[in-house]
């Protein structure tokens, strides 16, 4: 079978490059060694956001991608569950309250919309908020999707356009490449796939798959935890966390870190996060986790301390050493193109990462800079 595009990985990141590759005219095979959204993201929370990032590259980005996926939305007859709810960030320490005014002022000059917040006022965007936090900022850009349900219309949608074709359980063996060394499609156990472009979007796999073309990337993963209470009624109006949650998803310690993240959904439940370590691909859940991230829920929220917990799952997300994704081709294997390593942002970041990847495949000018994200970037260097 051939094809213009070959998308390694049927996550949302995959989802949306293989939208917008169709949307420009090209034929396209997805292939995935597991089902749609089998990997990180089915272990995500949904999170569309501006809050978390500092100026610079990745929040531009954001900010394209917060509007991408507005128009998908209204393409796809919003059909994943997008919901504008804004996010507020709060502070329970004057010296984290004072930064997070400074950061926010720092966001606001980079295109963000950030609203201070008084003690009184967290009150009346969140009735149930606890008495005792001292303030915070308001982020009504921040959105919420159900990931799965995105990636799966997203291919849907993009099959019914007869360009797309998706193959999930089959694994890539190789990415195979001439002998000038440009890439010229995919080997997998039972059959090999012609296209002169392949698209690496396998979420924290990404460094694996590079392999399979010979180039290095320094991507690992990075282990989280979520909790899913039983169906409430609405009680939290938007996504909700603590400003610490900024610094962990910006550091560099492998060890555990956790912050409180608390947000409803349209079923009813309330998904509470988040937690951070590298180690490795163990899928272990860990109890002592969980307990922290009940506590700090439970100290933004107290009614959260009566409510039942439904379930937890456990995922990881791609770590890049410099926190930036990877996205654009690789000048090591003419053909290869990298949509992977956007650690926890990936759902938030994939729409701009789709229409990037489309138009560096078709040569056209790019929405925004690309080289901040280049691979190039990391030649030379190694993460074990």
């Amino acid at each position: 079978m051939n094809a213009d595009v070959i998308v390694i990985g049927a996550g949302i990141v995959g989802a949306c490059c293989a939208h917008y590759c169709a949307r420009a005219g090209l034929s396209v095979i997805v292939v995935d060694r597991g089902s749609v959204a089998g990997g990180t993201t089915g272990a995500g929370e949904g999170n569309i956001l501006v809050s978390d990032k500092e100026p610079g590259p990745e929040l531009d980005l954001a900010l394209l991608s917060r509007e991408l996926w507005a128009q998908m939305a209204g393409e796809l007859g919003d059909s994943f569950e997008l919901d504008a709810k804004g996010g507020l960030v709060v502070a329970t320490r004057a010296a984290t309250l004072e930064h997070l005014h400074r950061f926010a002022a720092e966001q606001a000059e980079a295109g963000v919309i950030a609203e201070p917040v008084t003690a009184k006022g967290l009150r009346d965007h969140e009735p149930h908020i606890a008495r005792d936090l001292l303030g915070g900022v308001f982020y009504p850009q921040d959105m919420q999707v159900q990931p799965m349900l995105a990636a799966a219309r997203l291919l849907q949608h993009a099959r019914s356009t007869g360009r797309v074709t998706v193959l999930p359980e089959t694994e890539v063996l190789e990415i195979e490449r001439d002998s000038s060394g440009a890439v010229t499609g995919v080997r997998t156990p039972t059959d090999r796939y012609s296209a002169p472009h392949v698209v690496n979007a396998a979420g924290t796999w990404g460094g694996v798959v590079a392999g399979l073309a010979g180039v290095d990337l320094p991507i690992l993963p990075r282990r989280g935890f979520i909790l899913v209470t039983e169906p409430l009624p609405p009680m939290i109006r938007h996504k909700v966390y603590a400003a610490d949650y900024v610094a962990n998803v910006a550091s560099d310690n492998a060890g555990l870190e956790t912050s409180a993240v608390i947000e409803g959904t349209h079923s009813g439940t309330v998904l509470i996060g988040s937690s951070r370590e590298r180690v490795g691909f163990d899928k272990t859940l860990d109890w002592e986790v969980i307990r922290q991230e009940a506590q700090q829920a439970v100290a933004i929220f107290p009614f959260l301390a009566d409510v039942q917990l439904m379930r937890t799952y456990g995922g990881f997300r791609p770590y890049c050493p410099d926190h930036l994704p990877v996205i654009g081709p690789d000048s090591r294997a003419p053909g290869l193109l990298h949509a992977c390593g956007h650690e926890g942002a990936g759902i938030g970041l994939a729409a701009a990462t789709g229409l990037l990847i489309a138009q560096a495949v078709i040569g056209a000018d790019t929405e925004m800079d690309i080289a901040p994200f280049a691979p190039n970037r990391f030649e030379g260097a190694h993460v074990a």
